[in-house]
């Protein structure tokens, strides 16, 4: 290599390094920035984790505290001076409140409180499912036959979380109107599901033998 080849070369690296150097003087605020909001970032999520984690606690022990009442009167109103901070653990204190109505003999009391948890959008799905079927269970002797079973038929849709159960209900229903045979074939359905529990199956069961049918039990329960 010649002087003069190697004179360009330290020269074109002088002006890399000092391009670089320019570069960095311009632009490196932007990495010490990105880096801050990175740091930032990850603390916030650990308080956050913090934050929440500290609530659940809480909340924990506000509901365990309340439920240490013997009275059913005395542990509803216990439960109701519990502060939850999210939808969630709202509706999970207003089912323990409403469990505590009713057995405190406030059924009525008991189905507002689970109709509010059901048309509460901001709860989850399944807290909804859970209060109207509840709901819908403690007004057996009081809503009409026919509007109990269009709200269980909504219950028993496909993909629907408590639709065996909705299925079940219906059936009784079947039973309490003298549809024997449409109320032991809806009780087979649910036998033949493969989602069906072992308790619902052995319920079913044992409500088919009592209206006289036979269950036909898949062979994947039975083994």
């Amino acid at each position: 290599m010649s002087d003069s080849d190697s004179f360009i070369e330290e020269v074109t690296e002088e002006v890399r390094r000092d391009r670089l150097f320019l570069m960095f003087r311009r632009y490196g605020w932007i990495a010490v920035v990105l880096i801050v909001i990175i740091v930032a970032g990850a603390a916030w999520n650990e308080y956050s984790k913090a934050q929440t984690r500290a609530a659940a606690e809480t909340l924990g022990d506000g509901i365990v505290a309340a439920l240490a009442a013997n009275d059913p009167a005395a542990r509803a109103a216990a439960l109701s001076e519990v502060e939850a901070d999210t939808p969630g653990g709202e509706a999970v204190v207003n089912f323990l409140i409403a469990a505590a109505e009713v057995n405190s003999g406030e059924t009525t009391q008991a189905v507002a409180r689970l109709n509010e948890i059901a048309i509460n959008g901001d709860v989850p799905e399944i807290y909804r499912q859970i209060a109207s079927f509840k709901a819908l269970t403690l007004q057996a002797d009081s809503m009409p036959v026919e509007e109990r079973r269009v709200q269980f038929e909504a219950l028993a849709q496909p993909g629907a979380p408590l639709r065996l159960l909705a299925e079940e209900q219906l059936a009784l229903i079947d039973v309490s109107e003298d549809e024997i045979e449409t109320a032991v074939v809806r009780l087979q359905a649910i036998l033949d599901d493969s989602e069906v529990t072992t308790d619902l199956q052995q319920r079913v069961s044992q409500l088919m033998v009592a209206l006289g049918a036979t269950p036909q039990v898949p062979s994947r329960i039975q083994g």
